[in-house]
């Protein structure tokens, strides 16, 4: 595993971004892990979250790209900071898009927040996590609408390696076969449990044999098949 991966697992871990015990998702399922990338707060986290996605974006997609585009809300924040990150690593001069939840009728009109999309763009996508890919079925159609642009890639942060809605596949390959553009991940869950199973981090095993059994039991259930 690279090793900004391993860091970034365990910046996930610092942040309490990543916890595990026991929640309910929004799908209703019971997982022993939950990822909230709302908790990435400060000045410090957001330079060096999007330093990882500006890693995992070179070296999935390359940077012959355009646009990094960010769907609302979380992904506004994103597709700033991976913008940024990009400059300052690379010196790749991307600029930042968003979509608004309403469009706005005054002022700076219109669906988008930060730069307009035009035909022929190439746009790299960044989403937190994708679990069932409601966000991209509702995001998609409003990137085709504003102009006629290329989708480069989809990156999240972490891939839960859960079926999706076809109940086979995670569901990132079933975004990335439903809309014909590669998707990937800083990490994924397989990644995670192996690299912090039976470890120490900040004074206390973060992967116990109990919540190890517990995500195994998970993974059993939703995992993805193929």
């Amino acid at each position: 595993m690279e090793g900004y991966k391993q860091e970034f697992i365990d910046f996930m871990v610092e942040s309490d971004v990543l916890k595990f015990g026991e929640f309910t998702l929004k799908s209703g399922r019971k997982s022993p892990f939950f990822m909230n990338a709302g908790a990435y707060v400060t000045g410090s986290q957001l330079k060096r979250l999007g330093e990882y996605y500006a890693r995992a974006i070179h070296d999935n997609f390359g940077l012959d790209f355009d646009v990094v585009f960010g769907p609302a809300y979380k992904g506004i924040p994103l597709s700033v900071v991976t913008t940024i990150a990009l400059h300052e690593l690379y010196g790749k001069e991307a600029r930042y898009c968003s979509n608004r939840k309403e469009v706005k009728d005054h002022g700076d009109t219109g669906i988008l927040l930060g730069s307009d999309l035009e035909d022929d763009m190439r746009v790299v996508m960044v989403e937190d996590v994708t679990t069932s890919g409601k966000s991209i079925d509702e995001t998609y159609p409003i990137l085709k609408n504003q102009a006629d642009v290329e989708i480069v890639g989809l990156m999240v942060s972490l891939n839960r390696m859960e079926v999706g809605k076809g109940g086979k596949k995670c569901a990132l390959d079933e975004v990335s076969e439903k809309y014909g553009m590669p998707t990937a991940s800083i990490v994924n869950m397989r990644e995670v449990t192996e690299y912090l199973y039976g470890t120490e981090r900040q004074g206390r095993v973060v992967i116990t044999d109990e919540i190890k059994s517990a995500l195994d039991a998970y993974y059993e259930t939703y995992g993805a098949k193929e």
